[in-house]
């Protein structure tokens, strides 16, 4: 069976990347798309339809699970992401003075590569929470201008004239004015989004990087965009998921994803939280079934845990497994760990082998060297959150954790269409 994708493109990812500096935009802007496909997004605190037919989203903060259940078999399938990169985040007190100049206090959000942040010119988003008299709301906000920079130190500075690692302690303040009196940085974000600065409550403000999102290269078969690390997969996920939806399959389709990843998934949106287990039961619930149908259905269910992968490094072959090079442009790739840093199994790898022959996609098969730290995913933790036999796959790409990233304009459509094809099986079950 074949499923069209052919709306995954790179200049549409590279449109996404760009709308959605934050994980709260990541949601926004999918939310967007979902409800121009006749999506209704749900309330956790209120009852759900009871027939449970149609199609629905909810969202969590930065995380956002959406489904379609329209006459179909009980059993899911599940294409997981995470929202959150690294990147550099204002602290709670972010104004600070030295040596005449105003800096913005900041703090390294996962395993951001810091050298990657210096001498760019880099905006503010994120969310407000904000008060409404006896209430609060949320606001997000979205400077794209270029407000800060993290200058890196000169060379004739440096002891050895190699540079510096800079201490996130210490070395990834921002400048943004100059003078010995501090200026609230608070109150002009605030100001910018239109609200009194008094009225801020709490926030969750991060930096972005300013240059937009281009096809480059010789051909022009090159990606270079920021935080393609995971909203490449999230684009991918979601163009699949919308193919899905409207393609008869033996399976409920599912697009879990969430923030946090980045930083261990512990939170009340992230990977370990309940926030998955919790829509797929009400999903069951609402459809009329009970608490042996939701264990029946999560038995028969597979997850796809979409990451990004390494491509082989060409100034730096000798990083990756001899045995294991993965190609820019040379299809989606499956991920395997002997000690569970990816979640795939037999069972799992079997499904999206399948489900690449059946999109017409090469697949690639990734291990990463034994004798170096394996990164690792949402996909261990949703397996163990609900059991699901889970499979760990990506698209690759170089430079991860950069602030800015390259991927290949091809893998953009082969990877929708391996994870549209594995969405939509033809029976039921593993």
């Amino acid at each position: 069976m074949s499923v069209s994708v052919t709306a995954a493109s790179a200049v549409g990812l590279c449109a996404f990347i760009d709308e959605s500096p934050s994980p709260f935009h990541v949601c926004h802007t999918v939310a967007q798309d979902l409800d121009e496909h006749g999506f209704t997004r749900l309330d956790e605190t209120q009852p759900w339809p009871q027939n449970g037919r149609g199609r629905h989203y909810v969202v969590r903060g930065g995380s956002l699970v959406a489904w379609a259940d329209a006459h179909r078999a009980t059993p899911f399938r599940v294409v997981g992401a995470h929202t959150d990169s690294p990147n550099l985040r204002v602290k709670q007190h972010p104004d600070l003075v030295s040596a005449g100049w105003q800096l913005v206090g900041l703090e390294p959000y996962g395993g951001a590569w810091l050298n990657s942040w210096l001498d760019r010119d880099l905006g503010i988003s994120g969310r407000l929470s904000v008060r409404a008299g006896d209430t609060v709301s949320e606001r997000l906000v979205r400077i794209n201008e270029p407000i800060l920079r993290v200058p890196q130190l000169a060379i004739h500075l440096s002891e050895d004239r190699r540079g510096v690692s800079p201490d996130p302690q210490r070395h990834v303040n921002a400048i943004w004015g100059v003078g010995d009196e501090p200026r609230s940085f608070l109150a002009f974000v605030a100001e910018h989004a239109g609200i009194d600065p008094d009225s801020v409550l709490g926030w969750e403000l991060m930096t972005h990087d300013l240059s937009p999102s281009h096809i480059i290269g010789r051909d022009r078969d090159l990606v270079s965009a920021p935080r393609l690390d995971n909203q490449g997969t999230c684009y991918a996920g979601l163009r699949a998921f919308l193919a899905a939806v409207d393609t008869p399959g033996a399976a409920v389709p599912v697009l879990a994803m969430f923030d946090h990843e980045e930083v261990g998934s512990q939170s009340d949106r992230g990977a370990q939280s309940e926030l998955l287990p919790t829509v797929l039961e009400r999903i069951v619930l609402a459809r009329g079934g009970g608490r042996a149908d939701y264990l029946a259905a999560l038995a028969g269910s597979v997850c796809a845990s979409g990451d990004m992968a390494h491509a082989t490094h060409p100034n730096y072959p000798d990083r990756h497994e001899p045995a294991h090079h993965i190609q820019i442009n040379g299809g989606p790739v499956l991920k395997v760990n002997q000690n569970l840093r990816y979640a795939t199994d037999a069972t799992g790898a079997g499904a999206f082998a399948l489900a690449c022959d059946q999109a017409g996609v090469r697949l690639q098969r990734y291990v990463h060297r034994a004798d170096l730290p394996c990164g690792s995913t949402v996909g261990p933790m949703t397996a163990a959150r609900t059991g699901i036999p889970t499979v760990d796959v990506g698209a690759p790409q170089l430079a991860m954790h950069s602030a800015r990233e390259l991927m290949g304009v091809a893998d953009i459509a082969d990877y929708a269409a391996a994870l549209a094809a594995f969405l939509t099986p033809e029976t039921a079950g593993r």
